[in-house]
C-alpha cells in the first residue's frame, strides 16, 4: 500500500530525513537509498508517495519513494507567474535611486558604483535562476548564504527582480528577512563610503 506525504526535514550529510504523512500522524523516517537513483539531493517540501516497512529497530520507515507530479502540474501556472509586487518592493529601487542622486549632489558618487551594482544584479539574477531550475529538477541548490552575499555586495536589485519575476524565495519568511537586512546594510554602506567621514578616514 502506498501513502502520500511531504519531505519535512533532510540531513544531507547523513543522508536521511523525515516525511510528514498526508493523513497525519508521526513523521516517517526515510533514507537516501529509498529514493530513485540519480534524482539528486532531496528538497524539503517535496511531495512524495511511499511504501512502509519496518526497520531493524522495529520502527516504520519509508521505501520505494516516488515523486508526486500531478499536483506540481496543476500548480505550474501559479508557480510560473510573477509574484505580486508589494508597495515595499515597488518603492525600494526608486528610493535607492533617490538616495544615489542625493549623495551625488551632496558629496559626489564614484563612477564605478553603477558598474558594481549592474554586475552584482546580473550575477544575483543568474544565481536565483539557477537555484529555481535546481529546485524544479531536484539538483544541487545554490546556497542561501551565496544569494545573500550577492545581495549584500550590491546585487540586491537584481535579486529583487529575480524573486518577483521567477516567483522564487518570496514565501520563506526567514530568507526574506535576511534579504531585506542585506538591502539595508548595502544602502547604509553606500552612504557611508561616500560620506565626508569616509574621505577623512582615507586621508
Amino acid at each position: 500500500m502506498r501513502f502520500d506525504g511531504t519531505l519535512q526535514s533532510w540531513n544531507d550529510e547523513r543522508g536521511f530525513g523525515f516525511i510528514a504523512p498526508a493523513q497525519g500522524g508521526q513523521e516517517i523516517f526515510v533514507h537516501v537509498k529509498a529514493f530513485p537513483p540519480g534524482t539528486g539531493r532531496p528538497a524539503i517540501g517535496l511531495a512524495l508517495s511511499f511504501e512502509l516497512e519496518l526497520g531493524p529497530n522495529g520502527k516504520k520507515r519509508a521505501k520505494a519513494i516516488a515523486f508526486v507530479r500531478a499536483e506540481a502540474r496543476r500548480d505550474n501556472r501559479r508557480v510560473d507567474s510573477p509574484a505580486t509586487w508589494s508597495l515595499q518592493r515597488l518603492l525600494v529601487i526608486p528610493l535607492f535611486l533617490a538616495v544615489v542622486a542625493y549623495v551625488a549632489t551632496k558629496w559626489s558618487v564614484r563612477p564605478a558604483v553603477a558598474g558594481v551594482y549592474a554586475l552584482g544584479s546580473l550575477a544575483a539574477f543568474v544565481a536565483y535562476a539557477l537555484d529555481k531550475s535546481a529546485a524544479r529538477n531536484r539538483r544541487w541548490r545554490v546556497a542561501e548564504s551565496t544569494l545573500h552575499a550577492l545581495s549584500l555586495a550590491g546585487g540586491w536589485p537584481g535579486a529583487l527582480v529575480a524573486q518577483q519575476l521567477l516567483r522564487h524565495k518570496t514565501s520563506k519568511s526567514s530568507f526574506v528577512a535576511v534579504y531585506w537586512a542585506t538591502v539595508v546594510c548595502n544602502i547604509a554602506g553606500f552612504v557611508a563610503v561616500h560620506s565626508p567621514l569616509a574621505a577623512a578616514i582615507r586621508m
